[in-house]
């Protein structure tokens, strides 16, 4: 049985020999590999040197270090480590850090006939101060030609086709280095950066971005490009920002005479821009919980007048103009505290409006669009029932718009520093009311603002017995003659101004007429009408 066994099993195989000249071939292969491993070794150290002071020839205003430094001849790769950016002018700290950067060949764009480089940057550090912001804004060489894409191809002589960047940290310091402004996790990637595929497309180029903001916002933009677009790149994008938290903020508003505190913005958009268009569609912007405060003093009268002039003649600049289109659907504020101080000639007092709720939609700067709607909802004074609303069309000429505003019942008591900084007298008791109605058309402005002052008390003794005779005597005068005015079903005073003029100032814009007609109804109108009643005796 067993020899039947044996009989019936197969012949064991036999292993065909090697060809020698394969296992020379195999043999040299794997000592070139060896070779080129060790002599890569070698040449890191003048690589290395070379690079570095190539780079910085090339660069202006900055320099780099480059302590480490590895080219893998197997791959064609490079790797750095600890490459450092420093801008001359202000070297401490340094603008950039990057811990690991390496640079290959882009294999897959091999089988398209065409030899490109990929970059892969991980954990990257960006530090910029103010001073170093200043000292670019400064510079006469412009950035595009301080000579980053020669220094890049300094590194790496292949041009880049994918790029990916991970884990990166931005952090600016403005005046403030204990509220930075960090954009931290931030990842980037790109790719056919030399539109190797679809050539033909306008944006030919995928890329994508995603960042955490401040801590607790978030940030996502998707879109595509064409970074070979001359003179400048062209993108077209989706945005979309999540819980930004505005009080960061803070130091950078301060310069434009704006204090803010609290808040969160939460947005989404499309942008385009290319080398004929430029489009930014805002479909939804939306603050919530910001306390905001403009401050208006004698020191700052000439950088405002100067900012507002600016801000004018751009607004005109771009108003109608079929290459720029701005458009936003819808923007809001909710649940807003906005106030204004004033603190001009030794006249110091603040107006605000509380628990605002503020809607612009269909807002352009095309007047094809139609017009922008309006609505304002809040407490004026922190007591005064406010709402407000309007038509605002994209100007061609002058400003076009229409205005309406109606305040109930605010306490007096709460406008007294107005009331002492323009009128010299303060009241005990009462209330006031506006109803104003504004438009601006064909350079022509029209309508009226009228004020009502209900159960006025302008002298109290027990509230004013540590004034002068004389002041004391002035409000019972003021009080008196309130009271000679009432209408007295509803023991209201009521004045009326009517308002009408022309609108030919070339660098006044829309907000800064109705920001100026505010200010003239309770400075120009409703204040001066007290003491001229005082005066004559007559309403």
């Amino acid at each position: 049985m067993a020899d039947e066994k044996q009989e019936t099993a197969a012949p064991p195989r036999r292993r065909l020999p090697v060809p020698k000249p394969l296992l020379w071939v195999l043999g040299i292969l794997a000592s070139l590999a060896l070779i080129l491993y060790i002599a890569s070794y070698f040449i890191d150290e003048p690589l290395r040197k070379i690079t570095e002071q190539k780079v910085n020839r090339d660069l202006k205003g900055y320099s780099v270090k480059i302590p480490e430094l590895h080219l893998q001849l197997i791959g064609l790769s490079l790797t750095i480590k600890g490459l450092t950016v420093i801008q001359q002018a202000h070297p401490d700290p340094p603008v950039a850090y990057f811990p690991y950067l390496k640079a290959s060949v882009h294999w897959r764009e091999i089988l398209s006939g065409k030899v490109v480089g990929e970059l892969d940057i991980d954990k990257p550090r960006l530090n910029i101060n103010l001073p170093q912001l200043e000292a670019e804004v400064a510079s006469k060489v412009p950035m595009k030609k301080k000579g980053w894409q020669q220094a890049v191809e300094d590194i790496y002589p292949l041009k880049i086709n994918l790029l990916k960047i991970s884990e990166a940290n931005i952090t600016y310091i403005d005046q403030d280095p204990k509220r930075p402004l960090v954009l931290s996790h931030l990842n980037i990637s790109a790719d056919n950066i030399r539109n190797i595929h679809l050539p033909d497309r306008v944006f030919p180029s995928p890329f994508h971005l995603d960042t955490n903001i401040f801590g607790k916002g978030e940030g996502v933009i998707d879109g595509k490009a064409n970074f070979l677009a001359e003179p400048t790149p062209a993108v077209n994008a989706k945005i979309k920002l999540d819980k930004v938290p505005l009080d960061y903020f803070k130091p950078v508003l301060a310069r434009a005479n704006v204090e803010i505190a609290g808040g969160s913005l939460r947005a989404r958009g499309d942008v385009i821009y290319t080398p004929k268009e430029e489009v930014a569609h805002l479909k939804e912007v939306v603050i919530s919980g910001l306390n905001l405060q403009y401050v208006h003093s004698d020191k700052t009268i000439a950088a405002e007048k100067k900012r507002g002039q600016a801000v004018a003649k751009t607004a005109k600049k771009v108003s109608n103009k079929p290459e720029v289109q701005i458009q936003v659907d819808n923007f809001e504020l909710a649940k807003c505290n906005l106030g204004m101080l004033n603190d001009t000639g030794g006249k110091r007092y603040r107006v605000f409006l509380s628990d605002a709720d503020f809607q612009l939609t269909n807002f352009s700067n095309q007047f094809s669009k139609g017009p922008a709607k309006m609505r304002l909802n809040g407490r004026f004074m922190g007591s005064g029932a406010t709402t407000a609303t309007g038509d605002f069309r994209a100007e061609k000429n002058a400003p076009d718009f229409d205005l309406f505003l109606k305040i109930d019942n605010t306490q007096l008591t709460a406008m007294n520093d107005l009331l002492r900084a323009y009128g010299n007298f303060d009241v005990a008791a009462g209330t006031f009311s506006l109803v104003t109605e504004l438009h601006a058309k064909h350079n022509q402005l029209t309508g009226y603002i009228k004020p009502f002052f209900k159960d006025m008390k302008v002298y109290d003794k027990r509230k004013d017995k540590d004034k002068s005779l004389f002041h004391k005597v002035y409000e019972m005068l003021i009080g008196g003659v309130a009271k000679l005015l009432e209408n007295r079903p509803r023991e209201q005073v009521a004045t009326k101004a009517d308002i009408s003029g022309s609108l030919k100032s070339p660098q006044t814009s829309t907000w800064q007429i109705i920001v100026q007609l505010v200010r003239n109804a309770f400075i120009k109108a409703i204040l001066p009408t007290f003491e001229h009643q005082v005066r004559t005796g007559k309403p």
